[in-house]
């Protein structure tokens, strides 16, 4: 039975709820998590002395702000400050009370718009970022240089891992804040209650994007706490690509609805494709395992269970 205790930052998130469960069912005891009312991750100070107290061997950096291109686009100091504040104060707090390993979860924004596809890791900074989530890049490649830093300058072993758009159960279907994925079930679920004859979505329906299930993202991060030392970054994804038109398509098909969609080509599309290069990951041993179809299907499921309106 594995030893380690290990501290999940963000477990009430996609991405924290499922690297909890995934921890747990292969064996791993002594998870720590904490709530924001009991451990506020933009407090310093509060930050320092619960690591000294708690003193945890690995941790998971899955806290984070999060959100779409509108969200984005509205809210960008917070985006950047709250962001920075988060992952600052753990990287560091971690590094000064001895925490063994650290994962950082960055994100496949880090990488300039134009970049060649499909994403290899090599494109960090060589180009422009998407406009409409710069700030959260940003601050996500700060944190990807600030684990760089301490593993070079301490020997720290503190990697960084950068997903792909993520979906799956426990997902955020709020208009406002949601990614395209859960947005468009939510749309498309609401449509066929009311009988809409069509939904509007964002932009042209042309862009390309990359989806990983988040179960399948909890399963390599426990592959990279167990198997991987380097502080380079390693993207993690499927290798795959559909337009937000097929996409589209897809969740109609799974929910069943029969209407049209018009797409606004005066709502901007973000970068024009976003594939991740996973030749790195995938040549240590971790390949998905979740279809896209299957996917969907099961976050419908659950969204229908816990989330939908009654």
């Amino acid at each position: 039975m594995p030893s380690q205790s290990l501290f999940v930052a963000g477990h009430r998130g996609l991405v924290g709820g499922a690297v909890v469960q995934e921890f747990r069912n292969s064996g791993y005891t002594d998870i720590l998590t904490r709530t924001r009312s009991e451990l506020d991750l933009t407090d310093s100070a509060a930050v320092r002395a619960w690591f000294q107290s708690a003193r945890p061997a690995w941790v998971i950096v899955a806290a984070a702000r999060v959100g779409g291109i509108k969200a984005n686009f509205d809210r960008p100091v917070e985006f950047l400050l709250e962001n920075l504040k988060i992952q600052n104060n753990l990287i560091e707090s971690a590094a000064t009370c001895g925490v063994e390993k650290l994962l950082f979860l960055g994100s496949s924004c880090i990488y300039p718009k134009f970049a060649p596809q499909p994403v290899t890791e090599a494109a960090l900074l060589t180009g422009e970022l998407e406009p409409t989530n710069e700030p959260y890049a940003i601050a996500k490649i700060a944190g990807i240089k600030l684990c760089q830093a301490y593993a070079r300058q301490y020997g720290a072993r503190f990697i960084s891992a950068m997903p792909t758009n993520l979906y799956g159960p426990g997902d955020n279907f709020d208009l406002d804040t949601s990614h395209v994925l859960p947005a468009l079930i939510r749309k498309v679920h609401e449509a066929k209650l009311s009988g809409a004859p069509e939904v509007s979505i964002w932009g042209t329906g042309t862009p390309r994007r990359e989806f990983l299930h988040v179960h399948d993202l909890a399963r390599a991060c426990r592959f990279l706490m167990e198997k991987y030392e380097s502080p380079e970054i390693v993207n993690i994804g499927t290798g795959q690509d559909v337009t937000i038109r097929e996409l589209a398509g897809l969740i109609c098909e799974v929910i069943g609805y029969n209407g049209r969609l018009a797409f606004d080509a005066s709502k901007p599309d973000g970068t024009p494709r976003k594939l991740l290069d996973v030749s790195r990951i995938q040549s240590v041993g971790w390949q998905p395992r979740i279809p896209l179809p299957d996917g969907i299907r099961e976050t419908y499921a659950w969204y229908l269970e816990n989330a939908a309106a009654r």
